[in-house]
């Protein structure tokens, strides 16, 4: 019996010691190698290629579709690169073994200056049937260096005045006073200058001889008009770098801008005929001694006025290079330096007008009934820039009423009910006054049933709701006396990051925040993850200036920026308007 027991026992002995040394085979069988294993990734430069390998390990491969080559930093740029032709593994398209792609640098620097990060994803699996997550490898690289003139626009196009500062903090005087003169020139192929166009053309017709003998001189009117322009921005640079007053801030109260609107009127009714704006005689013959008889009836000191105002009138659109000139001044107290770069700087935007004189002293005319309709014209955008301005304090009411005036007073102008019989083009000219009488009416409508806007006169006639009517955000708490204090005990309540939005009524490009790039359905997807606080500045009080100086701030529009953990990103600081595109990619940055 005890021989039986034994043999049974040696018997399930070996029997056991088989299983487990054949489940230990399998599970040796079975272990996977792990993603470091399986892939091996490198990406090196050699002379103007970038050479990538992807090294895969023996029965494992990749998918051809998951392979993506991209820049992720300073931005995020797809790459087009040429792939080998893939293989076929159980119907679908892989890569197996080892894979080259070369990618050109050129195709790198061509959309992004500086150094950059490339980054290759891509998915793979064994052939015994387990598939790792997706894989994400970055490599570092040098790129070139952007040039003077791209960094500026860099710089600019971002709108964040402190990085202006920090920018020029360290560059000698001259180089600081060159590229402010870049930034101008910059700034003049952009929207901004397209306003003092017709105001300086309309400066130019009028003071266009009418007599025989009597020529102006536009080049000399152009640059009076810049040079009028340029020291505006030295003086409000310098005072309010000086002082810590807002001083474009204080010239856009309402009876300043009721005093501009006046005389944007008396220049329109000016140039519809009626009378000629002129100084007293004795004045004239002095001024006219004085340029050598190139202007007649005191020209410069009017082209210099009209210059000072322009300046005012487009003055959001210089918010960062003007903001960012301030807090150099603050910083360094060199209101000299700042001066003469914001005086650099007007200059720079002027140039495109400097041209138009050019171009004006060369190929205008003798006057004639031609240039009675083009002063009309102009006479029509003085109009309109004298309603623009009122409708920065004057209910939204009021503003859509003088509009609608001045639109239908148009269209009776170009003869929309007159009897003759119009011919060839002129039945379009006809038509267009149709269309302004039409429109007219319609802003009539809307400023008597309370519209709201412009482009929606018939917004309280219809039954859907335009997604640039409904409010972008639900903002925190009251729009008006909002405290450093206050401010700050929201910002440190709130669980996620937040935006603040200063602004005020008689700030357009505010507006136009509020109107395009806030409702736009990609920033109030990213507004989401925010808390949105709205801040009106129009009152200017002593809170509203500690507001702004404490975080060096200048103007409106400005946008801050806290992250959830409450901290202040100074760095990301928004200055003016900004399109709804590019402020929903801010965001995101932000979140991420």
């Amino acid at each position: 019996m005890k021989n039986i027991l034994k043999k049974l026992l040696l018997v399930s002995l070996i029997f056991s010691t088989y299983l487990l040394g054949g489940f230990g085979d399998a599970l040796k069988r079975q272990k996977f190698l792990t993603p470091d294993e399986a892939f091996q990734v490198s990406a090196t430069l050699k002379d103007d290629v970038i050479q990538t390998t992807l090294k895969m390990a023996d029965k494992i491969h990749i998918y051809e579709d998951s392979l993506h080559y991209r820049v992720v930093a300073p931005k995020v740029v797809e790459l087009s690169v040429v792939k080998p032709k893939p293989q076929e593994f159980d119907g679908d398209k892989v890569y197996q073994g080892v894979l080259h792609v070369d990618i050109p640098t050129k195709e790198i620097t061509s959309k992004v200056a500086g150094d950059y990060t490339l980054e290759i994803e891509f998915q793979g699996c064994s052939d015994v049937g387990i598939c790792y997550q997706p894989i994400k490898k970055t490599f570092k690289f040098k790129g070139v260096e952007p040039g003077m003139i791209d960094k500026v626009s860099a710089v600019i196009k971002e709108g964040n005045p402190k990085k202006i500062v920090d920018f020029f903090l360290n560059e000698s005087p001259i180089f600081i006073i060159l590229i402010f003169l870049v930034l101008g020139i910059l700034i003049s192929f952009t929207p901004c200058i397209f306003p003092m166009i017709p105001i300086l053309s309309s400066i130019i017709m009028a003071q266009e001889g009418k007599e025989e003998g009597q020529k102006s001189n536009p080049f000399l009117i152009s640059l009076v008009y810049v040079l009028a322009m340029a020291v505006t921005y030295a003086i409000v640079g310098v005072v309010a770098g000086i002082s810590g007053i807002d001083v474009s801030a204080a010239l856009q109260t309402p009876w300043i801008l009721t005093l501009f609107a006046i005389i944007f009127v008396a220049l329109a009714i000016s140039l519809f005929g009626y009378y000629e704006i002129g100084l007293p005689a004795s004045w004239q013959s002095k001024l006219t001694k004085a340029s050598d008889e190139a202007q007649g009836k005191g020209g410069i000191v009017g082209t210099a006025i009209m210059g000072f105002f322009s300046a005012l009138i487009v003055g959001p659109c210089v918010t960062p290079p003007l903001g960012g000139a301030v807090l150099f001044i603050t910083l360094t107290g060199n209101a000299l330096l700042g001066g003469l770069a914001l005086f650099a700087m007007g200059l720079g935007m002027g140039l495109p007008l400097l041209v138009i004189g050019l171009g004006a002293g060369k190929f205008m005319p003798k006057p004639g009934g031609w240039m009675t309709r083009i002063s009309q014209i102009f006479g029509v955008t003085m109009l309109a820039v004298a309603i623009a301005m009122l409708g920065r304090f004057l209910p939204i009411g009021l503003t859509l009423f003088l509009w609608s005036l001045l639109f239908m007073g148009v269209a009776l102008f170009m003869g929309v009910f007159d009897n003759k019989e119009f011919e060839g083009a002129k039945k379009l000219f006809r038509l267009l006054g149709l269309v302004f009488l039409l429109y007219g009416v319609a802003l009539f409508i809307g400023a008597i049933s309370g519209a709201n806007s412009m482009f929606r006169p018939f917004e309280k006639f219809t039954s859907g709701i335009s997604p640039l009517a409904s409010a972008p955000v639900e903002a925190k708490g009251e729009h008006l006396g909002y405290s450093v204090k206050r401010l700050m005990k929201e910002v440190e309540a709130s669980d996620k990051p937040v935006v603040v939005d200063f602004g005020k009524d008689s700030c357009t490009a505010c507006a136009e925040l509020s109107e395009i790039t806030f409702p736009h359905p990609l920033v109030k997807e990213q507004l989401k993850n925010f808390t949105f606080i709205k801040i009106d500045l129009t009152n200017n009080t002593e809170e509203d200036k500690a507001l702004l100086k404490k975080f060096s701030l200048f103007g409106t529009p400005n946008i801050i920026f806290f992250d959830k953990n409450n901290h202040y990103l100074s760095d990301k600081t928004l200055s003016g308007f900004v399109e709804p595109e590019a402020f929903a990619k801010h965001l995101k940055s932000i979140v991420q």
